[in-house]
């Protein structure tokens, strides 16, 4: 189901990467006080009377960026995005070692999504999420379905124990050894056949901070290398900042280490409460990070979600992928 032909019509712009509507400012922001001396950067953009959509980023700690802004039409949607805890624009920063992580949790950040929605006066959204962000979207979606019209998926992870394991205890190697060697050689002799999780989280959390952020380089590397074929060989641009590099893999391996606080299997055993809300998933078919196997399972739980297969794609957002988040988004808006 790959190649989206552009809309001109509707403003759809085709760029050398991605088709995307125009770039797009906020015209309204702030930050919301959300517990535990924690700060929240929001920002709304697009149509003041539009549908209403919410994105939940990935990571976890990645911070939302200006492209899903230019994933909804800015004449149908009242897009609103937010930075989750300790990362992005959001206070106390992860890349500080004294910031204490222990409040975020996934329940925590769930109650600071419908915070955020009762802050803004809002009833309804539609909920999109990428990556762990399709975790915390499922999360909340089965936590509050009456504030939920439609679900948008991409990359989709359910929270399963298996697919942190995946991710970051071994799985994956197997694709990447090369990879994950190094990421094993940069440890301590003492700790390379134990749990790299753990392992990483310690150095990550070490009072020097040239300890913390040489662990972040190292595994920030791995981050890089898996999310398309054939494998980055150095930093991804994101990760060159090293702020951003020491707050995302402070805050990935620390839900990692605790499965996200999710009870194995949970989302999809709880998948019932999903079942007035339609979804679209859109995965990758060589999408390493989140195996479409997670996207197909959860459509067998969730009979009202429609998965959108994209052959030539992988974790990363490449035209064609995002062509097919842009036709869900439209089509969800009545554009289609």
């Amino acid at each position: 189901m790959a190649g989206l032909a552009p809309v001109p019509e509707r403003g759809l712009q085709t760029l050398p990467l991605n088709p995307v509507y125009p770039e797009l400012e906020p015209n309204d922001h702030g930050m919301l006080e959300v517990g535990d001396g924690n700060r929240v950067y929001w920002e709304t953009c697009g149509n003041p009377d539009g549908k209403l959509a919410a994105v939940a980023h990935g990571g976890p700690g990645s911070g939302c960026s200006p492209w899903f802004r230019r994933l909804f039409d800015p004449s149908a949607y009242r897009i609103v995005l937010f930075d989750q805890r300790n990362c992005g624009r959001s206070t106390p920063h992860a890349s500080r070692p004294d910031t204490d992580l222990q409040s975020n949790t996934t329940a925590n950040l769930i109650a600071d999504v419908e915070l955020l929605r009762e802050h803004l006066e809002l009833d309804r959204w539609l909920v999109f999420g990428g990556s762990w962000g399709s975790t915390l979207a499922l999360a909340y979606a089965e936590t509050h379905p009456r504030r939920v019209t439609e679900l948008v998926l991409s990359g989709v992870t359910t929270g399963r124990h298996e697919e942190f394991d995946w991710l970051f205890r071994g799985g994956l190697a197997r694709l990447f050894p090369e990879q994950w060697e190094r990421l094993r050689a940069a440890l301590p002799a003492r700790d390379r056949d134990g749990d790299i999780v753990e392992a990483y989280h310690g150095l990550l959390n070490d009072p020097d901070l040239s300890v913390c952020r040489e662990a972040a380089e190292s595994w920030c590397l791995w981050e890089s290398a898996t999310p398309a074929w054939p494998p980055q060989t150095g930093l991804a641009e994101r990760f060159r900042d090293p702020d951003y590099a020491l707050a995302f893999a402070r805050i990935v391996t620390h839900y990692a280490r605790a499965y996200a606080w999710l009870e194995d299997g949970i989302l999809l055993r709880n998948a019932g409460a999903l079942a007035e809300i339609p979804g679209i998933l859109v995965n990758g078919r060589f999408d390493f990070q989140s195996p479409i196997a997670n996207a197909w399972e959860l459509t067998h739980v969730w009979p009202a979600a429609e998965l959108v297969i994209v052959d030539d794609a992988g974790h990363t957002p490449n035209q064609s992928l995002t062509g097919e988040l842009i036709r869900a988004t439209d089509r969800f808006a009545g554009l289609q």
